[in-house]
């Protein structure tokens, strides 16, 4: 098994971690030496912060990714409170003060935590206020023993669910972030005494699945919790949580230890390493992979750090093997279908970015930053319609139809998963808005030494305390990912020495940054970061310049199959899109549910049916594989919407040829990818290649065309 080694980062030796160049460095973590004096940040004895998360509204977004908030805000998320029956305030638990009523659970706070963030970067003053409508609710719903929101018991064993409380507290940070309202600080407090007060055989409950796999999530507030107030008895409550939660750093576990739904391909018997992890329900595995690295916080036990990154290489080495970051669990992973055309839950996708941007400011290594980039240009732009209305459950990176036909036992999910629905199902269609604005709070961080980092890139203002306090703003121009060129535009009232941190992605070997248009005597380094120390003034700036390259990668285990990368893009074939209206309330599933007067025709479902031919192996140079393309730069889209397939900023042009035994197979699902090379009599085309995040319907693994006897012909 492949692991994903973490590096070894100490911040005492800081020293000999950077190469000094005048006032310029190079460093693999920002110093933790200090403590920032204006974030909170982790307190003794936990382990130093590296990176530390500024409030939200300190990071405004411009350009694409704006649009992205915008589109949010217009679309479902920003009038899901007006037609979901889970967000109904009628009879709803969270707005009550007994902790009862029909509707009450994850729902709410999965589609608050996304939709008052988007509220707070665009100061959208109905989404604030709304907001402020449940959040008031969720803390005059405090009782007198502490516990807040939905009261729910299980009848077998009287156990307790704290999983949506977990996400509810996400939404309360938030809100504190944004407000400063010590409620927030009291109501947790509080809540976390109650918490403590409960046995622990009866506390995060193995009989209530959710908030076992998930107790991360639990882990995570309580440390920030304590990271304001400094009660110690809350790290108490944090060992306790970590005691009762899924063991995510176990190996060898049983298949009656691992919970989820378990299916293996006929024919097959369970392999060894199915018991290498607890849980392989893909939104868990996103989501719960992270929980050893927040509890190393606690530990310095480098092994629990350890245990996160193998997590994350687990899921990949055996489901991985795809383009766009993720991993081909449908909704759970299953030994026998690894194939590209397996897919992801949308819900996979933004907790995977959450827990990479939490890593992030645990560790400081861009790897997760890296990732971040991976999922959230390629994968996760095409989960949703380009208006953000509706969303599919399933998107794979092998994907030329979506229909409304059940595609199971090709993946796993039975019913009409595929399609773009703005009712289906629950969780993605509650969840799916977290990603947006969580990647614009995490684009810029603070630093332990009073300065700022640029660790995500996407054009954004940050307007933040440096140094001993003084204000300072810093506006990225961009049209990153699509170019690679950043523009960073510098404003102070009065001059002021800090650090600023450039994050150098690893796929990058020729950077280069320029002050004031002078180039920089270091030479910035793959996934190290460039730390500039000087005194800053008004109207400094600075060019970070990240040349990308053409790369074929070959994924050697599945199917000696290809995907072509540019920088942090990976591209797709461009394939015709027909989009086929269909009525939302004859289509969804059947957990689906809205309200009495929402009117469903407003809210329509697509399928998506290919116009043109997807069935292409890609001819390549077999010396120099990269300059198989041509490449082609459009215009930027006067909307700033790259992700539509018409609207591609950037084309490539490659040789390819069709495979006729490719074909749409009995489960209406691209037939799974054999062996390449692959014998084709076709003739050769010039097909186009767009930006993966482009792509609605897609082919991202390629088949390569071969000749002569390495060269087999396909046959199903």
């Amino acid at each position: 098994m492949s692991c994903f080694i973490i590096p070894v980062l100490c911040a005492a030796t800081f020293s000999s971690c950077i190469r000094e160049a005048g006032t310029i460095s190079i460093a693999d973590i920002p110093d933790t030496s200090a403590v920032n004096l204006h974030y909170y940040s982790n307190r003794k004895p936990l382990t130093a912060s590296v990176l530390i998360k500024l409030p939200v509204g300190s990071i405004v977004p411009d350009n694409w990714l704006k649009e992205c908030l915008v589109r949010q805000s217009n679309g479902l998320n920003g009038n899901l409170g007006k037609i979901s029956a889970w967000l109904q305030k009628n009879d709803n638990a969270w707005l009550s003060k007994e902790g009862k009523g029909i509707w009450g659970w994850e729902e709410v706070p999965y589609w608050l935590r996304g939709y008052a963030n988007t509220g707070y970067i665009l100061n959208r003053a109905d989404m604030i206020e709304e907001a402020k409508i449940w959040i008031g609710g969720v803390i005059n719903s405090q009782r007198a023993d502490g516990n807040f929101g939905p009261l729910s018991f299980s009848q077998k064993d009287s156990t307790e669910d704290f999983w949506p409380n977990m996400i509810m507290m996400n939404c309360l940070e938030s809100y504190y972030e944004y407000t400063g309202d010590k409620r927030v600080l009291d109501l947790m407090t509080r809540y976390f005494t109650y918490q403590m007060s409960i046995p622990e055989n009866k506390f995060i409950s193995k009989s209530r699945y959710w908030q076992w796999v998930r107790g991360g999530d639990n882990l995570y507030s309580v440390l920030w919790l304590y990271n304001i107030t400094g009660d110690k008895w809350l790290l108490e409550l944090a060992e306790k949580i970590h005691r009762c939660t899924a063991p995510w750093s176990k190996r060898g576990n049983s298949l009656e230890d691992i919970r989820n739904w378990k299916e293996i391909r006929e024919g097959m018997e369970w392999p060894d390493w199915y018991g290498d992890l607890i849980d392989w329900h893909n939104v868990n595995v996103a989501q719960g992979f992270r929980e050893p690295a927040q509890y190393y916080q606690i530990s310095h036990n480098k092994a629990d750090l350890q245990a996160a990154y193998d997590n994350f290489s687990i899921i990949r080495e055996h489901f991985g093997q795809v383009p766009g970051g993720m991993y081909g669990a449908d909704e759970n992973a299953r030994p026998g279908y690894d194939d590209p055309r397996q897919g992801i839950e949308t819900c996979g996708m933004v907790e995977q970015m959450n827990s990479n941007e939490q890593l992030l400011r645990i560790t400081g290594d861009i790897r997760w930053a890296d990732h971040t980039e991976e999922v959230a240009f390629n994968s996760y732009p095409v989960a949703l319609m380009p208006d953000l209305r509706s969303l599919r459950y399933i998107t794979s990176p092998n994907m030329v139809l979506n229909d409304n036909k059940n595609h199971r036992p090709g993946i796993q999910n039975e019913g009409p998963f595929l399609m773009m629905n703005p009712f289906s199902s629950r969780c993605c269609q509650h969840n799916h808005s977290q990603g947006w604005p969580y990647l614009v709070e995490n684009l810029w961080m603070a630093t332990p030494d009073n300065g700022l980092a640029a660790v995500i890139y996407a054009a954004s203002t940050v307007s933040a305390k440096v140094g001993k306090g003084e204000k300072m703003s810093i506006k990225c121009t961009s049209n990153y990912p699509f170019e690679d060129k950043l523009t960073f535009s510098i404003t102070t009232a009065k001059k002021v020495k800090c650090p600023l941190y450039f994050r150098i992605p690893a796929w990058c070997n020729e950077a280069t940054l320029a002050i004031n248009g002078k180039i920089g005597t270091v030479r910035p380094l793959a996934g190290k970061y460039v730390c500039i120390t000087r005194t800053w003034k008004e109207g400094d700036t600075i060019i970070l310049t990240l040349p990308m390259e053409l790369k074929v990668r070959t994924w050697t285990k599945n199917h000696n199959s290809v995907s072509v990368e540019y920088g942090p893009l990976t591209f797709s074939l461009k394939i015709g899109e027909e989009y086929v209206r269909k009525e939302s309330d004859r289509t969804a599933v059947g957990d689906s549910k809205w309200q009495k007067d929402a009117d469903s025709k407003q809210w329509p479902s697509y399928e998506i049916h290919p116009t043109t031919n997807w069935n292409y192996g890609l001819v390549l140079d077999q010396h120099t594989p990269a300059n198989s393309f041509s490449m082609e730069t459009r215009g930027w889209p006067a909307d700033n919407f790259p992700f539509v397939s018409h609207a591609a900023p950037i084309v490539l042009k490659a040789k390819a040829k069709k495979i006729n035994a490719w074909e749409i197979d009995t489960y209406w699902l691209a037939g799974e990818l054999k062996d390449s090379p692959v014998a084709s009599k076709e003739p050769t085309e010039i097909v186009e290649l767009i930006p993966m995040g482009a792509a609605r319907l897609r082919i991202s693994a390629f088949p390569v065309i071969g000749e002569g006897k390495e060269a087999k012909d396909w046959e199903y």
